[in-house]
């Protein structure tokens, strides 16, 4: 069969490798690469531009970007600040905390992108961990999967699902339903929350952190606040009011008419003034949401709903700040930012932020806007280190939460009944949630992928390669000779095992790009119904359990979990197992 194919079935069989070389030595961007070798398609004429670029027409980039829309919507109305009481129970049992963990994530991981899901629940899974004592590193792996496996059961759970349906319509198959997945999905994310919850648990490791370590440091950080005019505090004693003594700071005097005063329990409150506090600066934002206090200085975003990305900056010995007092350097004129606290190691700091000496070696709490820490970091003269805290953050707008909830109900509910394509039920969703206020068209325009969308569709002209040149075909013929002697399971098996290692190496989507034209192939040969190897294909995309570099979720808890490159190989390899024996099981069992 590969003797009989032409030039251009080899040539795609070059682009494809030097491909899967630049995805696995991260020689660029995914999306850069995908472009590049769609580039290289058109050159040598094996595919036509309307070939090339009809992903761009196709359904799956559209609904992709739409879906992204409202998701965020549901996200910035605070629908999802319920998920605490689901997820954490009251003791610290290990077993009970992964399951709910798990469940929870899964069930929102099947509606809504998992990135943004995942980076939600990590620093509230982060303080439960604190607060119990227990490692983060015997959550955040289930966090992780929990939404890998969510993903696995609707059509819209991940990008690469809506891909695979783009490519069955391009390929003229009827596309997959919204939860036609489920009936394999369900199953595998059961079965891995199952295993997790009894044993899976006992096997992470425990990297507990010891000794002080840099976030130690900002839990003796000084920060100020100032009493509005008519805050209900003026006139109460300082424990009167709760100032005296916080979770994870405590009141160590107030300015008042250029006068320092040692906080005292029957000290009163006067209006305008500045209460400097000692701790942690993650008491910071819970005060300014009290109301009565307010910052001290004025930030530098004008729009309430906008909250700036923080920043942790290590003064340099060679900076212009040593010595001298943020007053006297114009910091917000001339360094483009706010202080809001300082930590000064083994030392007291005393007196108005504005006015206290900067030395070499403090630590700055900085807010201020994105790129701050790319423009600074470019000059070693002023910071040894300017480290991200913090990302930009739209405030939450609670009263929408039952419109987000309505809208993305709707989109589900009239896709799953056939009255509308998902395209153009996320397409309308995704209005709605601009017109009815749940998300601003600035934020919705930053929701938006553009590298994801940009993959897709560079994909789907990928898979349209592979399909005319034949090269699907004869792979496919391969495939099936090899393993007919294990029957049709033994080829389903053989497709899955394939696109799960591609998975490992490179990108979901581009597996997935490049095994389903083999799938679809292999059905015909077999007689088989093309969506036994559409789902089989899906799943094994997004059966990335091994290694953190497969997945995006993976990556975000690396950092958080403090895991090593061999924890994910430890935690995942029966992972992958239970997801693939259920899987074939039941394409077996239903299609075959």
């Amino acid at each position: 069969m590969f003797l009989e194919l032409g030039w251009d079935a080899w040539a795609t069989v070059g682009i494809i490798i030097l491909m899967l070389v630049a995805l696995i030595t991260d020689f660029a961007r995914p999306d850069l690469i995908f472009l590049g070798c769609l580039g290289l398609l058109l050159l040598f004429g094996i595919l036509s531009p309307e070939e090339a670029f009809a992903g761009l027409s196709n359904k799956a980039p559209l609904a992709v970007g739409a879906l992204f829309v409202v998701a965020a919507g549901v996200q910035n109305s605070g629908a999802l600040q319920f998920v605490d009481r689901l997820i954490f129970p009251q003791s610290k049992n290990l077993p009970e905390a992964t399951a709910r963990l798990m469940l929870t994530t899964a069930f929102m991981s099947a509606f809504l992108n998992n990135t943004p899901l995942v980076a939600m629940l990590i620093p509230r899974v982060r303080l439960w961990c604190e607060n119990t004592g227990v490692s983060a590193s015997k959550l955040m792996i289930p966090l992780s999967y929990g939404a890998i496996v969510g993903g696995m059961t609707t059509l819209v759970g991940t990008s690469t699902n809506l891909l695979v349906a783009g490519l069955m319509v391009a390929s003229g198959y009827k596309s997959l339903g919204i939860f036609d997945l489920a009936w394999v999905g369900v199953p595998a994310a059961l079965g891995v929350i199952l295993y997790f919850t009894v044993i899976g648990h006992r096997l992470l490791p425990d990297h507990k952190k010891h000794g002080p370590g840099f976030e130690d440091g900002l839990r003796l950080c000084i920060f100020e606040l100032r009493v509005t005019p008519n805050s209900p505090l003026v006139g109460l004693g300082v424990e009167e009011g709760g100032l005296r003594a916080l979770e994870d700071a405590y009141l160590v005097h107030l300015q008042r008419g250029g006068k320092i005063i040692p906080s005292s329990p029957e000290l009163a409150v006067h209006a305008g003034d500045v209460l400097a506090f000692l701790g942690s600066v993650s008491i910071l934002e819970r005060m300014l949401e009290r109301q009565g206090l307010e910052r001290v200085k004025e930030s530098l975003e004008t729009s309430e709903h906008v909250r700036l990305p923080l920043y942790e900056a290590v003064v340099s010995p060679s900076s212009n700040l040593v010595g001298k007092s943020l007053h006297e350097v114009r910091f917000r004129e001339n360094y483009q930012g706010v202080v809001l606290g300082i930590y000064r190691r083994e030392a007291t700091i005393e007196g108005p932020l504005s006015h206290v000496p900067i030395k070499a070696g403090d630590l700055l709490l900085i807010e201020a806007r994105t790129g701050f820490d790319r423009r600074w970091n470019q000059n070693r003269e002023e910071f040894y280190l300017v480290a991200p805290r913090r990302q930009e953050k739209v405030k939450l707008q609670v009263g929408k939460a039952p419109i987000a909830i309505a809208i993305l109900a709707g989109v589900i509910f009239f896709a799953a009944l056939g009255v509308a394509d998902i395209v153009t039920t996320a397409f309308i969703g995704a209005l709605a949630m601009i017109v009815t206020g749940c998300l601003s068209g600035r934020d919705a325009r930053q929701a938006v992928d553009i590298p994801v969308l940009v993959i897709i569709a560079a994909a789907l002209g990928l898979g349209q390669a592979i399909e005319n040149t034949g090269l699907a075909a004869a792979v496919a013929h391969l495939v099936t000779d090899q393993a007919s002697m294990f029957g049709v399971v033994g080829v389903v098996a053989a497709v899955y095992v394939a696109t799960s290692l591609l998975t490992e190496l490179i990108t979901n989507n581009a597996a997935a790009a490049l095994m389903l034209g083999v799938g679809l192939a292999a059905s015909q040969v077999l007689g088989v119904p093309p969506e036994a190897f559409a789902i089989t294909v899906a799943i094994a995309a997004s059966a990335s359990f091994l290694t953190p570099i497969g997945y995006q979720t993976n990556m975000m808890i690396l950092a958080a979990g403090s895991y090593r490159f061999s924890d994910f190989a430890k935690a995942g390899l029966f992972v992958n197992i239970i997801v693939a024996v259920i899987t074939i099981s039941m394409i077996w069992l239903l299609w075959l």
